[in-house]
Formats: structure tokens, C-alpha cells, sequence
């Protein structure tokens, strides 16, 4: 028997009920693996549908061998917190192993473990992984050697290293081949999977594929000793004390053997260094890839932003900017699926996408849609960066439309809303402030339905939406205004992140209209200017910082923590700047107004899901919407509590 076994681990771009495109990915990764010399090949998670076992419904790996089904194995640990509600829809397995029937035989139903000729191969799905009982840990002392995981892992902001490094401690401790595949691409909704398939022995890392790409299909592909699995178990005393006591697992035998008798010559894959990407450059590709899956699936021409010159709606520019680069970049190498649909997209069969710049004049269209408030400032940036990026844009005025809304307003109750620095009070303020964003919002549609129609394209544009996931947590935007749009691809990125990424793209795409956008203050620029100059500014209005935000959501959802417990975590964060009495204003003001604007959630445009504290309501953070605003049970612990710090200042 031989000890060299080739094995290999696919991502596949999966679309629930494409049932034809997603058999038809599937076939072409196992002729990929065949014809790479993988006698093992592993697809990620539900990668084409469920099984129901006695009228019960569970999630499913089905392995089989040359047309034969060997095991269907049931998942066990369900993942029913954040993003997922796989409880909705799955039952988890917790019995022995039973017989699945079949018209004309019986196969296994159950957890068990494959018992080859030369080997033994265990499975485990997604968050079994993740579990603090994981499955591998018992097979592995019972003599698995190959641990295998199909999973539908999403992106999150630095959440790679994570999954890298239980895999990779999945076999320091116990040795062994763990081999896991997972999902990529837009699932339909808020969440893109990013691929990252890997292959490890040993607590090494032997194969890594990509986090982000635009193949439909990647196929990881590596050769490994299993005599260096069982030389590096041999020497771990506690694992052989450990599975002498284990439980042992059914086995199914299988007369077949994933290596082969003449191997000695065969080269073995060696142990290769993670390569991670920074966070700018998770933002550059994650939300990128994503807007790629969703502009193809939905069939339309392109996106339409409006672009204000600050650095969300930047931001986002960037993000489309770095889709052009991606499909020009994947049709270079020979992606023919990806030059199809560009191809589809403008309506242009002889088409070929070379030049980013290019491609985005066709795809994307940009609006500066300014205002009495607006500053020659923003304006200027906005145009210039629409230059260096290549989009089609539109320069226009709203005034004519914002005077239109408030004269109707004026003729039917007789009464003319004015700035406060005019005089008027806070209301009126506020509502000719959001008039404006209002109305930024129709137009965005209206331009977005027949833009392409002026320039006689054929199609409409996806309207892009630019609210930053602080802004959103604070509730600092109009409801109904241009954060309202089809998609938006930094909904779950904070400020400081968008920032970095803007320094990524400054570096890496040379856009030097970036500079003078990441060094201006924010500002929503619906105020009367002063001296031509915008008065107004983000923090200002908000009565904190966007850093100050990005721990306020990460305390209330990661954390956990209510007004108090993230009172009494603040005041030691924060004790070498703000005194006690200082942190509980700061964070009574935070829950006031998260409170008072949550309503503003439940209509939040879906977004690119890349936090784990966003605040979306639809799907991650399911929370009221009416809240008690006062708090006041809370407030009066804070208050107490600071009471007793000052009593003890005054007798030190």
C-alpha cells in the first residue's frame, strides 16, 4: 500500500435554486480535480440541497464513491447565532447511525468515519468547526487521519487568521490531514462567502486558495505523506493516553485506496506561510467581488451613485473602480464566464474589458447633486476623482426642486421653515436638511431608470447607497434619503476603516483626488454655507466621534453591554482622558439617540456584511425598534455609580 494521497479542496460561487449552473460547477471542479490527480475531492456546504430523512429535514454532506453512495452524513452543530438561523430550516443530528432507503438499496445515515485501504476519513460541516466540542477531536484519537469540512464560512473584516488558525490547531494537537472547502460569492443577499480554501498536516498550512477572486470555480489541489501523520502522532504521549479511552466511531469500509503502491517518486506538497491581507485590501476586493456577483445575477447595465465628494460616497467610487480592475484583470487571465458577462452586460458581443477606466465609463455612472449649501470644494472633488476613475458624470443642481417642496409647504399652511442660522428653530432645521437628502434620493432613482436611455444604452443602473456602518449605529441619516438605494457595499465598514482603505487605494490605484478627500472633515453639507465654506461637520452634529462610535458598537453588540456594563467598561478604557462623570455623558448621549433613531434600521438598504457590530435589522441584529428612549433605570445606576467615584476623589 502507498502513503502518498493527492487530495483536493474546492470554493465554489453556489446561487440558491440555480440548480443548472450550480450541478453544472460542480461537475466541472470534479473533472478539475480528476485531471489534477486528486483521488479525494471536497465541495463546500449545501452545495446542491438538503436531505430529508423520515419526513425531517437536515443538512447533508453525501459521499460517494464511482456512482455509489457511501454515507450521508447529517450536520450536528447547527449554527443559529449572528447571520445564520440554520435551526429555521435544519434539525441537527444526535442519533446513531441509521439506513437511508433507496428504491433499490439501503446506504448509512448518521455520523461515521470511512474506513479506506490505506487511511481513514472523517467529516465535519462549517460550524462544527467552530464548536468547543468539535468532531475532529474525538476522530482524530480514534485514528482519522484525514479530517475533511465542506463549509459556507462568510467574510468579516479580519476574520481569516481565525479560521486559518483553527484549522491549523485542529491538527498541532492531534496530527493529521485537515482539509476544508467553502463557499464564495454573494449569497443573495447581505453576506459574501470568500472562498479561502486550505489544506493542513500537522498545524502547518500546505495549500492556500484565494480569499477573493471572480473564478466561479477554484480547485486546491495538494499531495501529502500520511506516514508523517502518523510519525507526528507517535510522539505525542497525551493524544495515545487519550485514545485508548475513546469512544470509537461507526466505520464504513471502502475497498479503495486514495494513494497507490508506486508513489515513491510522487512529489509531496511542502508546508507554505499564510498570506493575509490587510483590512484595505479585504475592503478593496470583498465588497468588489460581491457588487460583481450582484450586478451580473441581476441582470442589469450598471450602478449609479451619487457622489458627494466626501469619503463615503469616495469610498464606495473606489469600490466599483476596483470591480473594473478585477473583471479587467480575470478576462486577462482567461475567465471566459467573466468576459460573457461583461460582454452581457453592455450589450456588446465583440466586446473586451482591457482598460478599468474604460469598462467603469460604461458601468458606472456618477452624480454630484449639489445645493445652495453645497461647497465648490466638494464639488471639485467629486468631478476630479469621477476623472481618475473613468465614470460617466453628472453634474446637477436640486434647489429648483427643494424650493418646489417647501413652497407647497408654505401655500398650504401659510408658514415658511427657516435655517437656525436664520433664526428658525430646531425643526425647521432639521426638516430642510432632510428635504434636501429627500429629494437627492428620487433624483438618484430617476437618473439611475434613464440615464442610459439619454446616451442610447439599453438598460437601467442599480442605485449604490454610501451610509458608513457608525453612521447607521448612531442613526445619523434621513430616512428615505441617498443612503436609501438598491445596495450598499460599506454598510458594514466603519469610518476608520473606510479611511484606510482610502489610503490603500491612493497608494496602490494612484487616485490623488483622494488626498484632499481624506483630509477634509466630514460634512453633510446641508447647512447654509459660511464664507462658501461648509459650517457644518459629521462629529459636530452627531456629538461624537466616529472612533467613539466604532467602540459604542462594538461594546453594545459584541460585548453585550447596556448602558451601565459599557459605562463600567468605558471608565477604564477611557481613564487617562475623560473623567467618570465625562464617560457616563458620553455614553448616556450615545444611547439617547441610538435609541431614538433605531426605527431608522428597519428600512436600511442592504449591505455589504463585513462588522460584527452592525446594527442591520433584517438579518444580524434583531432587536426592537421602539425603545424606551429615557433609560432611565440605567441612567440612574450611571449616575449612581459616579456619585460614589466622586465621594472617594473627595476623600483621597
Amino acid at each position: 500500500m502507498g502513503r502518498a494521497v493527492t487530495v483536493a479542496a474546492c470554493a465554489l460561487n453556489q446561487w440558491a435554486l440555480d440548480f443548472e449552473g450550480n450541478a453544472e460547477r460542480i461537475l466541472r471542479s470534479i473533472s478539475i480535480a480528476k485531471s489534477k490527480g486528486a483521488r479525494y475531492r471536497l465541495g463546500p456546504e449545501l452545495e446542491i440541497w438538503p436531505v430529508m430523512h423520515r419526513n425531517v429535514r437536515y443538512n447533508c454532506r453525501v459521499i460517494f464513491l464511482n456512482k455509489k453512495i457511501l454515507l450521508i452524513r447529517p450536520k450536528i452543530s447547527l449554527a443559529n447565532a449572528g447571520n445564520y438561523r440554520e435551526l429555521r430550516w435544519f434539525t441537527p443530528w444526535n442519533k446513531d447511525v441509521l439506513g437511508f432507503f433507496f428504491p433499490q438499496d439501503t446506504v448509512p445515515f448518521g455520523d461515521a468515519v470511512l474506513a479506506t485501504e490505506d487511511t481513514c476519513l472523517g467529516t465535519e460541516i462549517c460550524e462544527e468547526l467552530w464548536a468547543p466540542n468539535s468532531p475532529h477531536i474525538e476522530m482524530g484519537l480514534d485514528g482519522v487521519e484525514i479530517f475533511t469540512n465542506s463549509s459556507g464560512s462568510h467574510h468579516v473584516l479580519r476574520k481569516a487568521h481565525t479560521r486559518v488558525d483553527l484549522v491549523n490547531s485542529a491538527t498541532a494537537k492531534n496530527g493529521g490531514i485537515y482539509i476544508l472547502s467553502n463557499q464564495k460569492g454573494c449569497d443573495g443577499d447581505r453576506l459574501y462567502y470568500d472562498g479561502c480554501a486550505m489544506i493542513s498536516m500537522n498545524g502547518e498550512t500546505i495549500a492556500q486558495g484565494s480569499q477573493f477572486s471572480l473564478d466561479d470555480v477554484e480547485v486546491l489541489v495538494a499531495t501529502l505523506d500520511l506516514e508523517d501523520v502518523r510519525s507526528y502522532r507517535a510522539e505525542i504521549s497525551s493524544r495515545n493516553l487519550a485514545a485508548s479511552k475513546v469512544n470509537p466511531f461507526p466505520r464504513i469500509k471502502v475497498n479503495f485506496a486514495l494513494s497507490c503502491s508506486d508513489d515513491l517518486a510522487v512529489p509531496i506538497s511542502v508546508p507554505i506561510q499564510w498570506r493575509h491581507h490587510s483590512p484595505g485590501e479585504e475592503i478593496c476586493l470583498g465588497p468588489a467581488c460581491w457588487l460583481w456577483d450582484y450586478l451580473r445575477r441581476s441582470k442589469q447595465a450598471g450602478f449609479l451613485l451619487p457622489l458627494s465628494g466626501g469619503i463615503d460616497s469616495s469610498a464606495t467610487a473606489c469600490i466599483v473602480y476596483s470591480m473594473c480592475h478585477q473583471v479587467c484583470l480575470a478576462v486577462k487571465n482567461g475567465n471566459a464566464e467573466v468576459l460573457a458577462d461583461a460582454r452581457r452586460i453592455v450589450h456588446d458581443e465583440t466586446y473586451i474589458p482591457e482598460d478599468p477606466r474604460e469598462f467603469c465609463k460604461r458601468v458606472f455612472t456618477t452624480c454630484y447633486m449639489a445645493s445652495e449649501n453645497s461647497s465648490q470644494d466638494t464639488c471639485n472633488r467629486a468631478k476630479l476623482l469621477a476623472e481618475q476613475i473613468g465614470s460617466y458624470h453628472i453634474n446637477l443642481n436640486i434647489d429648483a426642486a427643494v424650493k418646489a417642496i417647501v413652497g407647497i409647504f408654505s401655500m398650504v399652511t401659510g408658514r415658511t421653515p427657516c435655517f437656525a442660522v436664520y433664526g428658525g428653530s430646531s425643526r425647521e432645521n432639521l426638516a430642510l436638511q432632510n428635504v434636501q437628502a429627500r429629494v437627492r434620493m428620487v433624483l438618484a432613482y430617476l437618473f439611475a431608470q434613464l440615464t442610459l436611455w439619454t446616451r442610447g444604452m439599453p438598460g437601467g443602473l442599480l442605485v449604490l447607497g454610501s451610509a458608513n456602518v457608525d453612521e447607521s449605529l448612531r442613526g445619523y441619516l434621513t430616512k428615505y434619503d441617498c443612503s436609501s438605494a438598491d445596495i450598499n457595499p460599506i454598510g458594514g465598514i466603519s469610518k476608520t476603516d473606510l479611511k484606510s482603505f482610502i489610503q490603500y487605494c491612493i497608494e496602490n490605484f494612484q487616485l490623488s483626488a483622494l488626498k484632499s478627500i481624506v483630509a477634509a472633515p466630514p460634512t453633510a453639507e446641508l447647512e447654509p454655507l459660511v464664507d462658501g465654506q461648509a459650517s457644518q461637520t459629521d462629529e459636530a452634529d452627531m456629538g461624537m466621534t466616529y472612533a467613539e462610535l466604532s467602540i459604542y458598537g462594538k461594546l453594545r453588540k459584541i460585548a453585550k453591554a447596556g448602558p451601565y456594563s459599557m459605562f463600567l467598561k468605558l471608565i477604564n478604557l477611557w481613564k487617562e482622558t475623560c473623567t467618570p462623570r465625562e464617560v457616563a455623558s458620553k455614553v448616556k448621549h450615545f444611547f439617547r439617540t441610538y435609541s431614538q433613531n433605531r426605527h431608522k434600521m428597519t428600512t436600511l438598504t442592504p449591505s455589504y456584511h463585513a462588522e460584527n457590530y452592525s446594527p442591520d435589522d433584517n438579518r444580524f441584529d434583531l432587536r426592537p425598534f421602539l425603545y424606551n428612549t429615557t433609560w432611565s433605570w440605567q441612567f440612574r445606576c450611571i449616575d449612581n455609580q459616579v456619585n460614589i467615584f466622586c465621594f472617594f476623589d473627595v476623600c483621597i
